[in-house]
């Protein structure tokens, strides 16, 4: 257990887009980039939220999906790096902290306890929206979907397993913090505890999803933290 704080984990990770930061509006500013250019209509900010989770492949796949159909390979790979390079032009015009994380992370920080970010979004996109919110250096680590290579990022437990290696910690007890299935799943393989918040991106109810808390602000991350009893104590 942390010698300063109630909390029994050395260190927590988090997820970003849904869980610390509200970026629908640039995500699906970039998604309609992409669209228009494939030759589709533009979606609604609400339609483009349903999208996003799981990556840029992952929301492009689905928009497509649901209007006009999926394109012919070659089409989706050349317009695939065309909406990356629109989102990564316009990353932060819209994008917001969801309310208390800058005061949360830095509580977390006070208490001792190591953070880690660990997202689907490419690595590069990651550390740029986290560079331009100012958020960088509130983290040990920065891993993303393609860090690994594919079919590692989430739900698989590969890149918490990373954060847990690169903590420089002998044997971590950590937790992890998200806002859809593919955190619950990932955490559930890596043997992790899991925090929920109920005003991310999900298109399901997060109780449903077995974690072992759901908050609805981050000032509730803290306590909810210190109730979780350490898996493997």
């Amino acid at each position: 257990m942390n010698a300063v704080t109630p909390i029994p984990f050395d260190l927590v990770g988090f997820d970003l887009d849904g869980t610390l930061v509200d970026s629908a509006g640039d995500l699906g500013a970039a998604l309609n980039h992409a669209l228009v250019l494939a030759g589709r209509s533009p979606v609604s900010l609400e339609a483009a939220r349903s999208y996003v989770g799981g990556g840029t492949r992952v929301m492009l796949e689905r928009a497509l999906a649901a209007n006009g159909g999926p394109l012919p390979d070659d089409r989706f790979e050349a317009l695939l790096p065309q909406l990356v390079d629109y989102y990564a032009a316009h990353i932060a015009v819209h994008s917001t902290l969801y309310p208390g994380v800058t005061d949360m992370l830095q509580g977390l920080a006070d208490a001792g306890i190591k953070l880690a970010l660990v997202t689907n979004k490419l690595e590069r996109l990651a550390v740029k929206l986290l560079e331009e919110l100012e958020l960088s250096p509130h983290f040990y680590t920065i891993i993303g979907g393609d860090t690994l290579g594919h079919g590692r990022a989430k739900p698989a437990p590969d890149l918490l397993r990373l954060m847990m290696e690169r903590s420089g910690l002998p044997a971590p007890c950590a937790a992890y913090v998200g806002d859809t299935v593919y955190d619950s799943k990932a955490a559930q393989a890596a043997g992790l505890p899991v925090v929920l918040v109920d005003f991310g991106f999900s298109q399901v109810d997060v109780g449903t999803l077995g974690a072992n808390a759901v908050i609805s602000h981050f000032d509730q991350l803290m306590p909810a933290l210190a109730r979780i009893e350490r898996i493997g104590a």
